[in-house]
């Protein structure tokens, strides 16, 4: 399959990541391993961490302090932020002229990060994450930086925005040529097409009395691609409706495949709850 993205390859890295963070070693020990590692390795991604800490102007490095008003918790204070930012819109990595960036605050206010926007987000030259922390940040830091957008990972909170932005980062950066070697594989994946993925087999091919279905062993290629073309459509109906609701308005599914997975899924929650009901 071709790679949408393949005229992008030579120009290196394709990605240029930033993330601020008061922790850089939880940031290392992500992206220097596995594919991410691979890919900063090959020079298709870079990924630099940058500490605020270091642009505190006090003795002790302070970037925090109490929340005006009173109350429970600290806040990340504006300055160091907002040198952080400086250091990379002025210094030698600066953008150049035509070069997209994305700058991006984790937050419990933010959009809800999806395959979709990571879509989008692929097509950046640079990326800036910035970590959220204790009470977050003071909110002068976006009167100053308009061009901050929020982002979540849904509705709960974590300590800090490190493991947002490392999935941020992992989900864009498998979307960039060279980074997963068969993009294949990608364009396979969950969401790329709007549905869910198809189920998954491997060896042995019988597992106590569990075995793989006999079309993926037929080496007949038309009909394997047929069978997991309805069995994604009949998990996305089982686990997400939602998702083949939204697969329909957008015509990534036809009107006969919206029709016969609703009806494979009614049939198989009735098969279910008679099992319920009568257990062997």
């Amino acid at each position: 399959m071709t790679n949408p993205l393949a005229s992008d390859v030579l120009r290196l890295p394709r990605l240029h990541c930033y993330i601020l963070s008061l922790f850089p070693e939880v940031i290392h020990s992500y992206t220097q391993a596995s594919i991410i590692g691979r890919a900063q390795k090959q020079g298709i991604l870079k990924v630099d961490v940058i500490n605020p800490r270091d642009f505190a102007t006090d003795a002790h490095h302070r970037v925090d302090d109490t929340p005006y008003g009173g109350g429970a918790g600290m806040v990340l204070m504006a300055p160091p932020i907002l040198s952080a930012l400086d250091s990379i819109d002025l210094g030698p990595n600066q953008a150049t002229p035509g070069e997209k960036t994305s700058l991006l605050m984790t937050s419990p206010a933010g959009r809800v990060f999806n395959h979709d926007w990571a879509k989008t987000l692929a097509q950046c030259d640079r990326l800036v994450l910035l970590c959220g922390h204790y009470e977050g940040f003071d909110e002068r830091i976006l009167h100053k930086r308009p061009d901050i957008e929020l982002l979540s990972l849904g509705d709960f909170v974590m300590t800090g925005g490190e493991l947002a932005a490392l999935a941020v980062v992992d989900a864009v950066a498998r979307l960039i040529p060279g980074v997963v070697q068969k993009f294949d594989s990608v364009t396979a994946d969950s969401f790329y097409t709007g549905i869910l993925d198809h189920p998954h087999y491997t060896r042995p091919a019988q597992l106590d009395g569990d075995a793989v279905p006999d079309v993926l062993l037929s080496g007949h290629h038309g009909a394997i691609a047929q069978w997991r073309r309805q069995q994604a459509l009949l998990k996305t109906a089982l686990h997400r409706p939602d998702l083949l609701e939204q697969a329909r308005h957008n015509n990534t599914v036809t009107e006969a495949e919206y029709l016969w997975a609703r009806q494979q899924a009614r049939l198989s929650n009735t098969e279910t709850e008679a099992e319920c009901q009568n257990p062997r």
